[in-house]
């Protein structure tokens, strides 16, 4: 599976998910460099006491280097103060920025319950990878789904992948015949 038929969980704190979703925030800090190409669907969880997916955005670019670099290309950017910046890096030679677009708020955020209802769901620490199979299982039943679905589908048509199909690991060892990505809200 390439990158581009992934798309990218980021846990962030309340805080700045609001501010990603509210525009004051477009670059995303991270200690670890997620492995995510341009157009990836980024889907923003908010942590408790939120407990919910509250967006999605897109990735447009990411950059790695020294936190120095990174906190002078971007620190208009990523609604932190030098302090939070350095304080959270502490310890870490390199810093990666997610540089962020095509922001979107959930008309009605995916609770952490609801998410949890048809598939052992935990959220992760930082981030995660999500297959089109994986994110169909774990937004079952959730009114969001089509438009977060028609999103992973618009990720592959940004990235270069074809926009006919959502493939996933286990269609490619099935029988089954794929489903076209627009038949997927039906």
């Amino acid at each position: 599976m390439s990158e581009h038929e992934r798309a990218l969980l980021l846990s962030l704190h309340p805080r700045f998910a609001e501010s990603i979703l509210r525009g004051t925030k477009s670059v995303e800090i991270r200690r670890k460099r997620p492995s995510a190409k341009p157009g990836t669907l980024v889907i923003i969880y908010a942590t408790i006491p939120t407990g919910a997916v509250i967006g999605t955005a897109r990735v447009v670019d990411t950059h790695t280097g020294d936190p120095c670099e990174v906190w002078s290309q971007h620190h208009a950017d990523i609604d932190l103060s030098r302090e939070e910046f350095y304080g959270y890096l502490s310890g870490a030679s390199k810093a990666s920025a997610l540089v962020l677009s095509d922001v979107e708020r959930l008309e009605r955020p995916v609770s952490l319950a609801e998410l949890r209802a048809t598939v052992p769901f935990h959220p992760p620490q930082g981030y995660r990878y999500l297959t089109p199979d994986t994110l169909r299982q774990i937004l079952n039943g959730s009114p969001e789904a089509p438009n977060i679905l028609a999103r992973m589908s618009a990720s592959g048509r940004t990235a270069g992948v074809s926009d006919a199909y959502l493939i996933s690991e286990s269609d490619v060892h099935s029988k089954t015949p794929i489903r076209p990505a627009w038949l997927l809200d039906k």
